[in-house]
């Protein structure tokens, strides 16, 4: 029977340079290919575009910097990316909005306060 990997190994393993650019190259090769992908019939370039860029942000600070800046000058197309990259802060702010959304609106003055 095989040994299991342990959490630890296995980041210890992906946080390894070399398999971060790996994982970076991969990714780019993906982006790069949706296009191609993206001429068949069906969703595939999407995917494909999703899965790259889900692998490049991973390894790359500076694609990460350059996402944050998308995400503020494009709020909107931000959440639709954050969603389709089934990122975790996505679904943590998601959440969050709700959250704020569902709260009844409070008036400015309190009727059980006593005036003094």
């Amino acid at each position: 029977m095989g040994a299991m990997i342990s959490r630890k190994q296995w980041r210890r393993f992906i946080d390894h340079p070399v398999t971060e650019w790996v994982i970076f190259a991969i990714g780019v090769v993906l982006l790069l290919l949706s296009p191609v992908v993206g001429a068949l019939p069906g969703p595939g370039g999407i995917i494909i575009a999703g899965v790259g860029l889900a692998m490049v942000l991973k390894t790359s600070m500076w694609a990460r910097r350059r996402y944050v800046r998308f995400k503020r000058w494009q709020p909107k197309a931000g959440r639709w990316t954050d969603w389709a990259l089934r990122r975790p802060s996505a679904r943590r702010r998601e959440a969050i909005r709700k959250q704020q959304d569902a709260k009844p609106a409070t008036s400015a003055s309190n009727p059980n306060r006593s005036a003094n």
